[in-house]
C-alpha cells in the first residue's frame, strides 16, 4: 500500500523555495540541539557545527530575495508550504515537553 499522496506545494519563486528549505534545514538542527528533546553532547555538538552553515544559508536566501526585489513575506503561502514539508512537527522538536503528571 503506498503512502497517501501529499498535496501539492504553493506557488513559490525559487527565492522563496530556498527560503523555505534554509529555514527548515535551520529548525531541525535546533531541534537536535534542544536539551529537553536530546540523548547525548557530541550529537548536539555536531548539530550545533552544522547549524552555523544552514544559518548562513538561510542569510543568503532572504539576501537574494531582498535583492530580487521580493521585500515582502506571503505568510499564508509560505505557511501552507511548511505545513506540507512538516513544518509543525519539525518545529515541534524545538519546544519543551509538558511536566508530566508525576
Amino acid at each position: 500500500m503506498l503512502p497517501p499522496e501529499l498535496p501539492p506545494l504553493p506557488a513559490l519563486t525559487r527565492a522563496e523555495g530556498e527560503f523555505i528549505d534554509r529555514y527548515l534545514e535551520v529548525v531541525d538542527q535546533l531541534g537536535r540541539i534542544n536539551p529537553a528533546h536530546g540523548h547525548d553532547t557530541y550529537g548536539a555538538l555536531r548539530a550545533a557545527q552544522a547549524l552555523v552553515g544552514r544559518a548562513a544559508a538561510l542569510r543568503d536566501a532572504l539576501t537574494l530575495m531582498h535583492l530580487r526585489g521580493e521585500t515582502r513575506v506571503h505568510a499564508s503561502t509560505l505557511t501552507r508550504a511548511l505545513r506540507i514539508l512538516d513544518g509543525e512537527r519539525r518545529a515541534g522538536r524545538l519546544t519543551v515537553p509538558p511536566r508530566s503528571a508525576s
